[in-house]
């Protein structure tokens, strides 16, 4: 008989883990303690970028390859993931910031003006130089959450779905044979190694400008990204303070996105500021998530900026992890 999968928290980490465990014919149930998908949770206010190349410049390059197979397992989940790969873009008086994002990263193509307006016609004539990443992809995250979540609804465990809201449990009170505590930032008091990592982001709507793919802006202040949400939104990412203030959006973080914003294309000076947002990133020193067993607990966590890129990868850690104990118990119960 399969082990019986626990899982505390509905984030990107947990509802991916879920899915996964699933999959391989485990007993999942999930726990989250907001009584709506989505609430306090950092992957609601994620960019949904699927960058590992772009990401190695400021990470291991032992992202990558765990990155591209998350973008492979987005896709085999019939998520609308768009694979039109990553735009860099640098300012004329920033181009030495471009020139040192080639040099940290590789499978890119370096593209002039006309290169740039090719891609991206509405960008025609505002930058000389750019790198392009066309293996990359992207995805709207809350609608891959939504996705995800409705599927785990539908199925039920007794008489209750796998996904259970309003439910805040802990791994000592959970019946299971294995718990799966992938609740992120709220675990930072009890990780000494785990920090928090303060980001803001805001959703902006305007007719006057088409994207296709997530743009990065390179800034030595305030780099940005903006990400192409259809019907007219783009979500500009993110600020990253070294905080655990959980404060809302501040008017300083807001400004600098809003100013990088205009720095790419001036039609957002006109866009409507549809949503703000601020949330916690957990993160490692080494900025790298980690799956960890105590017991039979298995914590799932620093997921930083990299939820959405590395939680296929991590959830299939965890597996391996649980099927070596349920071969383990099974020994000692034989």
């Amino acid at each position: 008989m399969a082990l019986s999968i626990a899982i505390l928290g509905a984030g990107v980490t947990g509802l991916v883990a879920a899915t996964r465990f699933a999959e391989a014919g485990y007993a999942v149930t999930v726990y989250e303690r907001a009584e709506t998908l989505g609430v306090g949770a950092a992957s609601w206010l994620a960019g949904g970028m699927l960058a590992p190349f772009c990401e190695a410049e400021s990470a291991e390059d032992s992202i990558v390859e765990p990155g591209l197979s998350g973008i492979e397992w987005w896709d085999a989940q019939a998520i609308d993931l768009k694979r039109k790969g990553t735009l860099v873009l640098a300012p004329w008086r920033d181009q030495a910031d471009l020139k040192r994002f080639a040099r940290r990263t590789r499978d890119h193509e370096r593209l002039d003006g006309p290169g740039i307006a090719a891609l991206e016609p509405d960008l025609s004539g505002r930058f000389s130089e750019a790198l392009f990443f066309a293996r990359e992809g992207h995805l709207d995250p809350r609608m891959a959450l939504d996705r995800l979540a409705a599927r785990l609804m539908t199925v039920k465990s007794g008489e209750a779905p796998l996904l259970r809201f309003g439910m805040a449990v802990e791994p000592a009170t959970v019946s299971a044979d294995v718990v799966l505590d992938c609740r992120g930032a709220a675990l930072s008091d009890e990780e000494p190694d785990l920090r928090l990592v303060r980001g803001e982001m805001l959703i902006l709507k305007t007719d006057e400008l088409t994207l296709s793919r997530p743009i990065r802006l390179l800034h030595p202040r305030s780099p940005i990204y903006v990400v192409p949400r259809g019907e007219s939104l783009f979500m500009v990412g993110a600020t990253m303070v070294e905080s655990a203030d959980r404060r809302g959006p501040t008017l300083r973080g807001i400004a600098e996105l809003l100013n990088a914003a205009y720095a790419l294309h001036p039609a957002f000076a006109e866009a409507e500021l549809i949503e703000t947002g601020a949330g916690l990133r957990p993160a490692y020193p080494d900025n790298l998530p980690r799956a960890r067993r105590s017991g039979r607990v298995i914590r799932l966590n620093g997921m930083y900026r990299h939820g959405f890129l590395l939680a296929p990868s991590l959830a299939e850690e965890a597996l391996n992890i649980a099927k070596a104990f349920e071969t383990t118990n099974w020994r000692q119960a034989s």
